[in-house]
């Protein structure tokens, strides 16, 4: 009788192409918008991990044989499929993550531009190759790594997992996907989706769960490589766990983002960005802008920014946030700012939809008078959330932006280009914008912040997904004995 309550069959593994239960314990997965059942998951473990690898390595050799310009077609195939069900995939984002379905449609779309990069890398992944003495040729090759993981968070549930699995799939891996067990559904969907387009059965699998999956896949003898995305706490954590057992590990964690603002910045631009930037996905996302540094004269464009603000509203433009306990987090940071001397000029507290009483939802804040030893200065608050802090010129806003421990994104805004250079120079971040509030490149640029935002060496998106999904092999060849023997042959 339960199931009746349930929007969405309940989840299941999914293990070399099958959709299994093996009578885990179930978690619900409850709907941010309101609050409702979409559906259950299985809380997987050890066991589960190990019944996925088994799979994958028995699909890994006919697998990784394939010509890469082969594997790519079920990748074109898959692109169309993804663009002939949009409107589906964003409708579910939307419901298990609370964002709006714009948002969500914006989502899916960039899921499409990954899966083209990933259909793209025939013409960019084959090696180099030299004559390097008469008759003796030199060449490289990228070969898979083998069984790899992904661990993918709650914020992008489209998304994310294609930052990974596409690429390592298309460069000759079998992959595990590991997705946040609050929004299970689209990984599930993915995994339909590509069976449909041709993926062979055991090449990608699906296993569901919480803390318990995590450190076995860390763990795993077998598994060669591990991508993670989520909270710097536990993506350090994760790096370390994984490449204790000698594997591979790129760990993206959180960010505290820094837009500084000059007095001449273009007052409608530098507001309207910065509004959308740490408004949109109601904030929950590593690029927000966290933090607006003021430098000088700018209460015009704090003035602005609060106007478009205050035009975000709750259930129209704005989504909601993931859970009751990140509401609640997420007002306390308000709470404390407030307590500390810091002016609420815009406040999103007990924020309430209509006819969504039970959804979790904050409303856009502006918080002006921050210092940089506030809580809510330092720590990621991962709400729709900006904080104003003051600097009386450049070298004290870079300093404050130089000084956080994260280092993901950062902007200036500005109409001097020798001030944007400065920033784009100085700036501790991976990613730097100029009159941008959410910097994010496109592909084929990666994708990964600095410091303690990322840990591990290159990203998994982009050019530089190659490197990290495959290793380099190197052959020498010599075939005519007609040849001088020198001292390389």
């Amino acid at each position: 009788m339960a199931e009746v309550s349930l929007k969405y069959p309940e989840v299941k593994n999914y293990i070399a192409g099958q959709h299994v239960a093996n009578g885990q314990a179930r978690m619900d997965v409850l709907c941010p918008l309101d609050g409702s059942r979409l559906s259950t998951l299985p809380m997987s473990g050890a066991k589960e991990l190990d019944e996925a690898v088994k799979a994958a390595e028995a699909a890994f050799p006919a697998w990784s044989n394939m010509p890469i310009k082969e594997r790519v077609q079920i990748f074109y195939r898959y692109r169309e499929l993804i663009v002939a069900n949009l409107e589906e995939l964003a409708q579910l984002v939307h419901e298990e993550n609370g964002k709006t379905v714009g948002e969500a449609l914006a989502e899916v779309k960039k899921s499409v531009e990954l899966t083209e990069f990933t259909c793209s890398l025939p013409q960019i992944v084959p090696g180099e190759i030299m004559e390097v003495s008469k008759g003796v040729e030199c060449r490289t090759e990228h070969a898979p790594l083998g069984v790899v993981a992904c661990i993918s968070p709650f914020n992008f549930p489209h998304m994310v997992p294609h930052w990974s699995v596409p690429n390592a799939l298309a460069l000759g891996n079998c992959v595990i996907l590991k997705p946040s067990e609050i929004v299970p559904l689209s990984a599930i969907r993915m995994a339909d989706m590509l069976k449909e387009a041709g993926l062979p059965d055991g090449v990608f699998n699906v296993v569901h769960g919480g803390k318990e999956i995590v450190e076995a896949i860390c763990d795993h003898p077998n598994i060669a490589a591990v991508s993670f995305v989520g909270s710097t706490k536990v993506a350090k954590i994760v790096y370390k766990r994984a490449t204790s057992t000698l594997k591979r590990c790129v760990a993206l964690g959180g960010a505290k983002n820094h837009l500084i603002v000059l007095p001449d910045a273009h007052e409608e631009m530098a507001a309207t960005n910065i509004a959308a930037s740490m408004s949109g996905c109601a904030g929950q996302r590593c690029m927000a802008a966290a933090a607006m540094v003021g430098v000088g004269a700018v209460d015009h464009i704090v003035d602005r920014l609060c106007v478009e603000a205050r035009k975000i509203v709750p259930g129209e433009n704005l989504g909601a946030v993931i859970s009751k306990e990140a509401k609640e987090r997420i007002e306390r940071y308000i709470n404390e700012a407030e307590a500390a001397g810091a002016k609420v000029l815009v406040d999103g507290r007990n924020a309430q939809v209509e006819g969504s009483e039970n959804g979790f939802y904050v409303g856009a804040t502006v918080i002006d008078h921050v210092t940089p030893d506030m809580a809510i200065a330092k720590e990621e608050v991962f709400g729709p959330v900006i904080v104003v802090i003051r600097a009386k010129d450049v070298d004290e806003a870079i300093a404050i932006e130089n000084s956080s421990n994260y280092g993901n994104a950062a902007s200036v805004f500005t109409q001097s280009g020798g001030m944007a250079r400065e920033v784009m120079l100085r700036a501790s971040a991976g990613m730097v914008g100029v009159n941008i509030g959410v910097p994010v490149p496109r592909e084929p640029f990666s994708f990964g912040g600095w410091n303690e935002s990322k840990f591990g060496v290159g990203d998994i998106t982009g050019k530089s997904s190659i490197h990290f999904w495959t290793q380099l092999k190197k052959i020498t060849t010599k075939w005519n004995p007609e040849a001088r023997t020198n001292w390389m042959s």
